[in-house]
Parts: structure tokens; C-alpha cells; sequence
């Protein structure tokens, strides 16, 4: 599996998330193939350029789409641009970036960039901020109550509109059929479970969860900790006790039936290929483990004593880029496609069958119309926490995952990992 946004989300989120903002190295530098452009040609740093041909006279608009996918995910965003392109009168060539932040930070201020780019909400506060997304509030053919309230917000910053979602993700706990009678409800019933299966010698475990922190959120804030969060003071809660409390439960609860590697690849893979109990992941995940034709089942998450599993939450979304500021038939070409891709409710359902994908269309969230699946992954949503879309929030990330790999890895406990983590993340936002 390719680096993609989630394994960016995971290793994270935290990749992309995490925010290595690359400067400004000039697009040219970078290792990228040329798909032909609206009036010239664009430089793209992807694996992958989609575009369907138009007729003689030539589409409306011609705009370029960006996004970081996972191999599984390809072929259907292959095949959504070709049906826009095939009914409509605009045309969106579409280009998989392998590192799409770097991509971003350095082509959209160099005027390179594309006029819609697909990630989670998190960016919204400090691409903003930052002048590399546009607001279309006043432009918009679709109301945001089409849309779940999370949703709706999730592409909101200061009242203005800079995109539109079309998902929501977050992990949930997953389970082999073959190997779990049935989904457990606690914690306690987790590991009883997790101990009579798990048997690293046999290359066996009793669970595969990628160690990091868009993952060990729900155990971070399950007693009342948190990372971060603008309306609270300290808005930084990484030391705060019940954070502590929170990762330790994990430390304590789930490392010991895990593999030895805290990294999402090293902890994906023994569930994907039937060798353990159960899987902590992301709707993502459900691709891959149908190719792999895994007997699976998704429940929620399970309770632990004394708290409620409450994981980081984020909704997917179309963003505005920089260009679109041009108003142009780009421009138009861009909020069309955005606008279809967004409330198509075909496109969603199908997404939603074949990639577990998790609908924030109002007509479609937690209905019966989704697979049984897709509708535990809801639930679970329901049970989360946004990711915060604050501009201080890039600066979190990093540290903290550096934090978490430590106390896994052994080389520091919880409490000193923390509070180094928070001196870190402090003297970066100075």
C-alpha cells in the first residue's frame, strides 16, 4: 500500500497531517509526470493522470483535481471523473499526488496549483489562514444542510465556505469471523478474546492497530482528556491527566497483543491476511480486506471501565484551491464536478458498497440504503470528536506522534513523553 492520506492519517494523518510542511521547494524539483492542462501544461508530482477526451468543440471548462489515494481507491475515482467527463459539458483531469501536502504548500502559492484538491477537514483553519483555499459561500448551487451539521461545519472557517465533503472517516474495530464468535461490547470482552488467539511465535495476534495519533485517540479522550482543543484553557491537554490515563490504557490494554512495530504497514497486514483477531482501522481498510477476501464483521468500539471511546472524527472534502479565486469556466468546471461528486447519491451509495466509504449526505447518513458495514463505521462517527481545523493544530501532531512511537517502542514512559511533547509543540507555535 502505497503512502497515501490515511496511511497519512495514520502514520498519520500524521504524515500529511502531521504536517511536514516542505517549504517551498519549486514544483519543477520534484519527481512528477505532465498531464496536459487547460491552455498549457501542469506538473504533477502523482502516480497517476485521469482525464477522458471531449469532443471537437471542446468542454466549458477543463479543471485539475489532486488526491492521494490508496491503489484500491484509484480505480473508482478513475471512474467517477470519467462519468462527469462523459455527462457533462466540463472536463476535470484528475492526477494522484504522492505527497499531496508538499504538493499543495508549494504549488498553489506558486500559482501551479489545481482548482479542487481532496482531503480530510483538518487543513481548513490553516489553508486558509494561509491564502491557499477560497471561499464560495456566496457562489454555492448546493446548501450545506444537504449535508450532516458535522459536515456542514467541518467545511466552514469563519464563515467562510472553502470546500464541500462528500465522507467521513474514523476507526472502528474489526473483526475476523473465522476466528471471533461474535463482536465483544467491553474492552474486558476484547481481551479475553484477544488472549486465547494470540500467539506471535505462530505469526498469529490477537490485534493489528497502527500505534499513532489519529488512532489512539478514542482511548486518549476517553476519560476526559484531550489533545487539543481552542475552546479550552489550556487549549493544549496533552499533560492534562486524563490524556495520560487515556494512552495508558492502550499501552496497557492493547500493545501486548500487538506486533512488536507500532507503524500502520507492519500493523495492517496480519489482520489483512487473516492472521488475527481483530484490526482498529479505517473504513479504508474494507477494500483491501475484501480483495484479500477476509470473513470480517465492524462493530463500534469497544467500552472501557470508566469511559467512552471517542475517536478523532474527519469528514472528506473537495477543497476550493487559490485558482478558483479566478472565477472562470476552470472555475465553474471545478465547483460542478465538487457539487455532483458531493450529492450524487448513486456515486455515494456505490463508494460506500465497493470502498466503505461513510455518506455526510443527509439522505444517506446511517440509512438503511448503506451496507451493514458502512453503517457501524456511522455509528462510530457519532461517537467521535471532530479533528480540530484550528491553524495550531499542525503544530500538534508531530510531536505527538513521536510521543506515542517512544512509549510503545519502550523508550519512555507515558507522563515524560507527554510532557516533552507539549514543550515541543509549545516552542513551535512560538
Amino acid at each position: 500500500m502505497t503512502m497515501n492520506r490515511r496511511t497519512a492519517l495514520k502514520s498519520i494523518g500524521v504524515t500529511g497531517l502531521v504536517g511536514a510542511l516542505a517549504g517551498c521547494a519549486s514544483v519543477q524539483e520534484q519527481n512528477d509526470t505532465t498531464t496536459s492542462g487547460d491552455g498549457g501544461s501542469d506538473t504533477t508530482s502523482g502516480d497517476d493522470s485521469d482525464q477522458t477526451e471531449t469532443t471537437a468543440t471542446g468542454p466549458a471548462g477543463t479543471a485539475k483535481a489532486w488526491y492521494q489515494l490508496q491503489d484500491t481507491e484509484l480505480q473508482a475515482r478513475k471512474q467517477a471523473l470519467k462519468q462527469f467527463n462523459g455527462d457533462s459539458k466540463h472536463a476535470i483531469e484528475g492526477s494522484d499526488i504522492s505527497d499531496l501536502k508538499k504538493k499543495t504548500t508549494s504549488a498553489v502559492p506558486a500559482g501551479q496549483g489545481p482548482e479542487l484538491f481532496d482531503w480530510a477537514h483538518d487543513w481548513v483553519g490553516d489553508y486558509y489562514q494561509r491564502g491557499f483555499v477560497t471561499d464560495r459561500s456566496d457562489q454555492l448551487g448546493v446548501e450545506l444542510d444537504t449535508f450532516t451539521d458535522a459536515a456542514a461545519e467541518a467545511v466552514r472557517f469563519d464563515g467562510n465556505v472553502v470546500g464541500l465533503p462528500y465522507a467521513a472517516e474514523t476507526v472502528t474495530l474489526v473483526y475476523n469471523k473465522e476466528i471471533v464468535d461474535e463482536a465483544p461490547e467491553t474492552v474486558a470482552d476484547m481481551k479475553s478474546a484477544m488472549e486465547k488467539h494470540h500467539d506471535p511465535g505462530n505469526n498469529t495476534y490477537g490485534l493489528s492497530y497502527p500505534f499513532d495519533p489519529y488512532f489512539v485517540s478514542a482511548w486518549g479522550q476517553a476519560f476526559g482528556g484531550y489533545y487539543f482543543d481552542p475552546d479550552k484553557d489550556p487549549m493544549l491537554g496533552l499533560t492534562d491527566s486524563k490524556t495520560v490515563e487515556g494512552i495508558q490504557f492502550a499501552l496497557d490494554n492493547f500493545k501486548p497483543y500487538m506486533p512488536k512495530d507500532p507503524s500502520y504497514e507492519a500493523q495492517a497486514a496480519p489482520f489483512s491476511e487473516g492472521n488475527a483477531a481483530f484490526a482498529i482501522n479505517g473504513p479504508w481498510y474494507l477494500a483491501t480486506l475484501n480483495e484479500k477476501g477476509v470473513d470480517f464483521g465492524v462493530t463500534t468500539l469497544p467500552t472501557p471501565e470508566g469511559g467512552e471511546p471517542q475517536p478523532y472524527t474527519g469528514i472528506q472534502m473537495w477543497y476550493f484551491s487559490k485558482a478558483m479565486e479566478n472565477d472562470d469556466a476552470s472555475t465553474a468546471a471545478a465547483q460542478s464536478f465538487a457539487e455532483w461528486y458531493a450529492t450524487d447519491e448513486d456515486l455515494l451509495k456505490q463508494a460506500a458498497k465497493e470502498q466503505g466509504s461513510i455518506p455526510v449526505l443527509e439522505s444517506l447518513a446511517g440509512s438503511d440504503a448503506l451496507p451493514a458495514d458502512v453503517k457501524a463505521f456511522s455509528e462510530t462517527v457519532q461517537m467521535g470528536v471532530p479533528m480540530p481545523t484550528h491553524p495550531k493544530m499542525g503544530k500538534v501532531w508531530q510531536p505527538l506522534t513521536d510521543a506515542l512511537t517512544k512509549v510503545f517502542n519502550g523508550d519512555a514512559g507515558v507522563e515524560k513523553a507527554m510532557e516533552q511533547a507539549e514543550k515541543t509543540v509549545r516552542e513551535n507555535w512560538e
